[in-house]
């Protein structure tokens, strides 16, 4: 789910070092889906220039609703247990919850646990 999987913020998350802990680890497979991640305007207009909240999620729905996510991201991916991965510590002010919820929105149930 992020825009960059080989950022410095910690060395195991980036793509080839994360893939091979999930795969060893946890038995599980690594997809780097960019079409969920924010674009880089969005990221700096929050966090470089310190915009709102309110108007990040409200720009990153938009964009999820101009890439049309519940249509181009398999439903079938999430026939499985699968985590959404990103940099934030909570899901209170993070993508990936607004990612969550914007699939359960418009596919219907979908269980979705923040740890």
């Amino acid at each position: 789910m992020r825009l960059n999987n080989i950022s410095q913020l910690a060395g195991f998350t980036k793509k080839d070092d994360l893939a091979y802990f999930l795969r060893e680890i946890g038995g599980m497979d690594y997809l780097h889906e960019r079409r969920l991640a924010p674009t880089q305007d969005l990221l700096d207009a929050y966090k470089k220039n310190k915009g709102s909240w309110e108007d990040y999620e409200r720009d990153f729905l938009k964009l999820m609703t101009q890439r049309k996510i519940e249509q181009s991201i398999e439903r079938s991916l999430f026939d499985v247990p699968s985590v959404l991965l990103c940099s934030e510590p909570t899901a209170e002010n993070c993508h990936r919850r607004l990612v969550a919820e914007y699939l359960r929105a418009h596919w219907g149930p979908l269980e979705i646990k923040h740890l």
